[in-house]
C-alpha cells in the first residue's frame, strides 16, 4: 500500500464543544466510515482483484462518497467558467475516473492495516472536518482528514488532507492551473486521463 501527495498547506485546527458522543452519531462519519470500509475490501483483495477489479470494487464507494463534481470545479478554480459545458462534463468524468484509479493503485495490498475514525467531528463553516488514521501493524500510522459538505441530502468529501496538512484540493488547483494556461480544458482532460492511466496501471 502507498500513498502520497504533493505541496503542503497548513490546516487550521478548530476546537468543538459538542460532546464526543453525539459527535460519535454525526451524519458526517458515516461516508468515511463507508470509505474506509471500501479501502480495506480493496486492499485485502489486492492481487487477487487485481487492477481492474480493484477499480471496479472502489468506483461505487467513490461515487457515494465524494462529491466529484463539486470537487472538479473547485480544483479547476476560476477558469472553470471559461469552460464550455460539454467540456465540464468531461472533466467531471475523467476526474472521477483518476480519483478511483488511484485508490485503486494506493490502496493495492492488504498487511494488517486498520482505520480509526476520530469521534471528535469539527464544523467548519457549513462544512464538516473527519480525521482518520490508518495504522499499519507496526505500529505506523498516518493521519487522513477529510472536508466534508452537504449534497443532496447527505455529506459527501470535497476535500482530501494528507497527514492532516496537504490539501489535496490545493495540490490539484496548483497542478489543474498550469495545464489550463498552456491548453485549456483539452489539455486538462488529456492530463486527467494520463493521471488516470498511471494510477491504474
Amino acid at each position: 500500500m502507498t500513498f502520497s501527495l504533493r505541496y503542503v498547506v497548513p490546516m487550521a485546527a478548530l476546537c468543538s464543544a459538542v460532546p464526543l458522543a453525539a459527535q460519535a452519531t454525526d451524519p458526517a462519519r458515516a461516508p468515511i466510515q463507508t470509505l474506509n470500509d471500501g479501502l480495506l475490501t480493496i486492499m485485502k483483495g489486492g492481487s487477487t482483484l487485481g487492477t481492474k477489479g480493484r477499480i471496479a470494487r472502489i468506483g461505487p464507494v467513490v461515487d457515494q462518497t465524494f462529491d466529484i463534481g463539486l470537487i472538479t470545479r473547485l480544483s479547476v478554480g476560476p477558469d472553470w467558467v471559461k469552460v464550455a459545458p460539454g467540456d465540464q462534463a468531461t472533466l467531471v468524468s475523467a476526474m472521477r475516473r483518476m480519483t478511483v484509479a488511484q485508490y485503486a493503485s494506493n490502496f493495492s495490498s492488504y498487511d494488517g492495516e486498520s482505520f480509526s475514525i476520530d469521534p471528535r467531528i469539527e464544523t467548519r463553516g457549513t462544512d464538516k472536518l473527519v480525521r482518520t488514521t490508518l495504522t499499519a501493524p507496526k505500529g505506523d500510522t498516518v493521519p487522513i482528514g477529510y472536508r466534508l459538505r452537504q449534497s443532496g441530502g447527505s455529506w459527501k468529501i470535497v476535500d482530501v488532507y494528507y497527514k492532516n496538512a496537504i490539501s489535496q484540493l490545493a495540490t490539484r488547483r496548483a497542478d489543474f492551473a498550469s495545464v489550463f494556461a498552456k491548453g485549456g480544458a483539452k489539455a486538462l482532460i488529456a492530463h486527467l486521463d494520463d493521471l488516470a492511466a498511471k494510477g491504474g496501471r
